[in-house]
């Protein structure tokens, strides 16, 4: 009956494993990593000008810099086929690569665009907003476009 209970215990474990997560050094779970980053301080940013949380104009101008810094990171990660059936991308990604990259470009733009405006404190919401803006709007289009949700 023991043997029975740890041969049972043991499936279950090897089961469970072989469920896991997506493996992080992978080009899938880097992705997903930097994707997770982007879209914390893109929340921070759009919330500091939405009023969902206290407004500090250093913090802006950091999270602006970083955002940019991570826009720039993911598409390295992106092979030419697809790479993992757990992805989060629309199939339409692998055949449609052209416009993908042009997407990342423009997201780029951007996030460039934003830091631009905060290079000049005090910084003032009416040209943080359009900005901010401009890089929710990019994400968004991806998004529509390239994400299987």
């Amino acid at each position: 009956m023991a043997l029975k209970k740890c041969l049972l215990f043991t499936c279950v474990c090897l089961t469970l494993a072989a469920c896991g997560g997506v493996d992080p050094d992978s080009p899938l779970g880097k992705r997903q990593a930097l994707f997770k980053e982007m879209l914390k301080v893109s929340e921070d940013l759009g919330g500091m000008l939405r009023n969902r949380i206290p407004y500090d104009e250093a913090g802006f101008i950091a999270g602006a810099a970083e955002l940019d810094r991570l826009s720039r990171e993911p598409w390295q990660h992106f092979p030419a086929v697809a790479d993992d059936a757990r992805s989060k991308a629309n199939p339409e990604l692998w055949q449609r690569q052209e416009q993908f990259q042009k997407m990342a470009r423009d997201l780029e733009q951007a996030t460039a665009a934003l830091v631009q405006v905060t290079t000049a404190p005090p910084l003032r919401r009416s040209a943080l907003e359009p900005a901010m803006q401009a890089v929710e709007d990019s994400c968004e289009a991806c998004h529509k476009a390239f994400r299987a949700y």
